[in-house]
């Protein structure tokens, strides 16, 4: 059996030896570049680039040529005061009008700066829309990967529990040579043994799983084989004031802001309609009409035109006024929206501080726990070969051994994830 586990653990050696080596860095680099998320929110932008323009807001002449061509075939009965009559089947007419039109807008209640400003608040919103996707994404990755972390730990401190068993075990072996030992301690002690070779196994599974959840946020195969080479130190530099005060810098709250001014234009947008609009037109036109009989053979005239247009809306049952209520709420709401953010994104960063400051504080307890239990292993465990200490004080040492060692490792990790929380909250997740 002691063969047997220590093959396997050689295998499992083996394996972490052939993989990959993943940095922080890298899956975080990796992230980034495959997000279809971020690729969706850098669309957007693209999209509202492209809208941000003068001709979207209104604001460029224009132009417009028109043609028509008519041909027609008729028969003509005419008869004048004269007292001539004309009689004519088949007769071919023509008609050609052409026309070379251009439209600027003068005066429109300065709808089209409200426009024209909108949609720059539109772009620099989807603009924060991509920093919160990424700033999102870099936390999501970093708690993927100190979870990777977290479960290989558990599985290094199951390995020297192991360790351990084959060391109770083999003293057992050799008592019971010597008739020391009773079957019973034989049994408990292969029992124990089996026992954390599952732990160890289950162990391994959920590894697998959260190594899968890592690469399905970087976008790649859930089967990749890679192995991290690293272990979770905390930041205990963090200052809340710095992380309140840049609160206001979050993506999030920047969107809201946005959205807010976005609705203020909307309601100067629809505030202009009640004003006059004024456009001054100009262009060409070019008309002939040609008949093989009748009247009129042929008429055609050309040349240019100039002038204005005045819209002056007088009544439209008060769609104009209900419109700019409509918007005034919207603002409001927007306001209000920003500010239940602001409050959720505080809250948020006071829970996250509070369990930051409180596990660093049981960080500090545990490392010294641990060293404390592991040297409890290792003396109960040297007593015990001296015939001092019995099998079940052996169990109790193993026992306290391996829950110090979760107790830290959850300790650490649990800090590591309010310390990637109030950075997030505060936008200093750099990548």
């Amino acid at each position: 059996m002691k063969r047997f586990v220590l093959t396997a653990l050689v295998f499992f050696a083996a394996v972490h030896i052939q993989a990959q080596v993943l940095t922080l860095q890298e899956a975080i680099n990796i992230a980034l570049k495959n997000s279809l998320d971020i690729e969706i929110a850098r669309n957007s932008v693209t999209a509202n680039h492209i809208n941000n323009h003068i001709s979207v807001a209104g604001g460029l002449p224009v132009v417009d040529v028109n043609l028509t061509n008519n041909q027609s075939l008729t028969n003509l009965n005419q008869k004048l005061s004269n007292g001539t009559t004309t009689l004519r089947p088949g007769n071919l007419n023509s008609s050609l009008n052409s026309s070379v039109g251009a439209s600027f807008l003068v005066f429109n209640g300065f709808r089209v700066h409200a426009a024209k400003k909108r949609l720059e608040a539109l772009e620099q919103q989807s603009e924060q829309v991509v920093s919160m996707q990424i700033q999102n994404i870099i936390a999501n990755v970093m708690i993927r990967y100190y979870d990777v972390v977290r479960q290989h730990s558990y599985i290094q401190t199951i390995q020297q529990l192991i360790e351990a068993t084959l060391q109770q075990k083999k003293i057992v072996d050799v008592r019971q040579s010597v008739g020391l030992a009773n079957n019973a301690d034989t049994y408990q002690a292969q029992l124990d043994l089996t026992a954390a070779q599952q732990e160890l196994q289950n162990q391994e599974l959920i590894l697998l799983q959260a190594k899968a959840d890592l690469m399905n946020l970087m976008t790649q195969r859930p089967d990749s084989v890679f192995v991290i080479r690293d272990t979770i130190v905390v930041d205990s530099s963090i200052n809340f004031n710095t992380v309140r005060e840049n609160i206001k810098n979050n993506p999030e709250v920047l969107s809201a802001e946005q959205q807010i001014l976005i609705n203020e234009l909307i309601v100067r947008e629809v505030g202009a309609q009640r004003y006059p609009a004024i456009s001054l037109n100009t262009g060409f036109n070019y008309n002939r009409n040609q008949s093989t009989a009748g009247f009129t053979l042929l008429n055609q005239n050309y040349g240019p035109y100039l002038g204005f247009t005045l819209g002056v809306p007088l009544f439209n049952g008060g769609l104009f006024r209900r419109q700019i209520r409509v918007a005034d709420i919207s603002t409001k709401n927007a306001t209000a929206s920003r500010q239940i953010l602001i409050n959720t994104l505080e809250t948020s960063a006071v829970k996250s501080w509070q369990a930051y400051q409180n596990t660093l504080r049981r960080l500090q307890l545990e490392k010294e726990n641990n060293r404390i239990a592991a040297a409890l292993l290792h003396l109960t465990l040297q007593r015990y070969e001296l015939s001092a200490a019995t099998i079940i004080e052996v169990r109790e040492a193993q026992r306290s051994f391996v829950e110090a060692g979760y107790r830290l490792v959850n300790l650490s990790y649990a800090a590591k994830i309010a310390e990637i929380e109030l950075k997030r909250l505060a936008s200093q997740l750099g990548i």
